[in-house]
């Protein structure tokens, strides 16, 4: 019998995709980076993650840090959208060792990730662990967008070309756990330009420009030469580490002059350009079944 292992983050997730059912009401489905439903001109965007210790975050990490980068994920998805965060449900899963003060420690950290950028927690769920079982925090949240600002992953047509925010590479080093989701950034690109499809790089731009350009039914031609990197990172590492959680997107708009006269402290970079047919190829990224 094949395990999970064997089949791969992305096969696991097609395989549980296949037989769900369908409804009117829902815009966007499995296979974005939230689901999008709602019959109105404001669509309600869905969407749940969760941190693992030991897999997203050492064990004797504090817990501010964890609490921040738990939230952090689900808004970044919502601004890959094109929308806003509402309100969150936190699940915990805890051990009966883990300590009270780690737990408010967690909270502070969360609290303070929305105050700053939007976003409440509404209430949740707490269940127990085996002693000595990793402590796992799940964060299932509701966001807004408005329809005409709604943008996926499946929009790219070919001759757009690819940009990324902010610089990819050495998030190991601790940008994954500190990182802002860039929902102002993406509210201004949803409202000032014309892009055609969007998500966040969490498992690294190996693993998250194909399945854009898969779900967009394009290829791609990346410029590796172009790629902008965190100070100490390799291009290997830029290409592969993952959880950079910058904005992937596409356009035929010359976004660059516009972009530096609003957002001078965060630069924008072409790095290549989507294309009919098969293109480019490039491996590895993150896989949670596969390390």
């Amino acid at each position: 019998m094949k395990s999970v292992g064997q089949l791969g983050e992305d096969g696991l997730i097609a395989r549980i995709c296949g037989d769900l059912g369908e409804a009117a009401h829902v815009i966007v489905g499995p296979g974005d980076d939230c689901a999008a439903v709602g019959t109105g001109e404001e669509l309600v965007l869905l969407k749940t993650d969760a941190v693992v210790a030991g897999v997203h975050f050492l064990s004797d990490e504090k817990s501010t840090r964890v609490g921040w980068k738990a939230v952090a994920r689900v808004l970044s998805d919502f601004a890959a959208m094109g929308g806003e965060p509402g309100e969150l449900l936190i699940t915990l899963a805890l051990a009966p060792e883990v300590s009270v003060d780690w737990v408010d420690g967690l909270y502070r950290g969360m609290n303070s990730c929305l105050k700053q950028h939007g976003g409440v927690i509404v209430g949740g769920e707490t269940t127990s662990l085996p002693e000595g079982t990793p402590t796992m925090v799940s964060v299932a949240g509701k966001g807004r967008v408005a329809r005409a600002n709604l943008v996926t992953r499946s929009g790219g047509r070919p001759g757009d070309d690819i940009y990324v925010t902010g610089r990819l590479g050495g998030s190991i080093h601790g940008k994954h756990l500190d990182f802002t989701p860039r929902l102002r950034e993406a509210a201004w690109l949803v409202n000032n330009s014309r892009i055609t499809a969007m998500m966040d790089l969490s498992d690294g731009l190996a693993k998250d420009l194909p399945r854009l350009a898969q779900m967009s039914g394009v290829g791609f031609e990346l410029n590796r030469d172009s790629l902008p990197r965190s100070e100490g990172s390799t291009l290997a590492q830029a290409i592969d580490d993952g959880e950079d959680y910058e904005l992937l997107f596409t356009s035929s708009d010359d976004l660059k002059p516009a972009w530096d006269q609003k957002f001078p402290e965060l630069e924008i970079t072409r790095i290549g350009t989507l294309i009919e047919g098969a293109g480019d190829s490039i491996e590895g990224g993150w896989d949670h079944f596969q390390q």
